[in-house]
């Protein structure tokens, strides 16, 4: 039987951290469409007005993953756990500057759009969702690793076990504790 795209992406990210060069030029186009799947589904979690595209979002975080060159690549899961990480450090930059712009970092700029509050409100959000997310990795490193491959990755049950090498019942477990444990913690601030 032929291996798949998952086994496929599995062997190149081994080739890669053996030193082939070329194995990066083969990992781009099987991991390009997945990459731009998680770009764009954290994006529409984004209201108003969109200051970062898809394709930006996905070019940024490939640089930096082709950046990491001592990177021990265990599988594809783990590749997109990594790249969910640098993604969500991406977004909250982006927040970060946007809000320091509208708080006077920027140019002087006026409008009558209404969209800006909520542009403004959502970049909030993702920096207290952030902020959250570094508080709960600091009581359980575990749930938190769960949050970010389901929420930002986007990876499954099944993917998400894999990834961190756990049954697929203690990340059902973890990641129910952990949604509970987040919406408490944003609700109350």
């Amino acid at each position: 039987m032929a291996p798949g795209p998952q086994q496929d992406v599995t062997q190149i990210l081994v080739r890669w951290r053996r030193g082939d060069p070329e194995a990066l030029n083969s990992l781009m186009p099987l991991v390009y469409d997945e990459l731009r799947r998680l770009a764009s589904g954290y994006l529409k979690r984004e209201y108003g007005e969109r200051t970062l595209q898809t394709t930006a979002l996905v070019h940024e975080a490939y640089l930096r993953l082709v950046d990491q060159s001592c990177a021990d690549w265990k599988d594809r899961a783990h590749f997109f756990g990594i790249a969910a990480h640098l993604m969500r450090q991406i977004l909250v930059d982006h927040a970060r500057r946007r809000l320091a712009d509208k708080r006077g970092g920027g140019a002087l700029r006026i409008s009558l759009d209404d969209r800006i509050g909520k542009s403004e409100t959502q970049d909030a959000d993702l920096l207290a969702l952030n902020e959250a997310l570094d508080r709960l990795s600091a009581m359980d490193e575990q749930q938190a690793r769960i949050v970010e491959l389901r929420y930002f990755s986007g990876l499954g049950v099944e993917e998400t076990a894999e990834a961190l090498q756990i049954s697929s019942a203690t990340v059902k477990r973890e990641w129910r504790s952990a949604r509970i444990w987040l919406f408490n913690e944003l609700t109350r601030r």
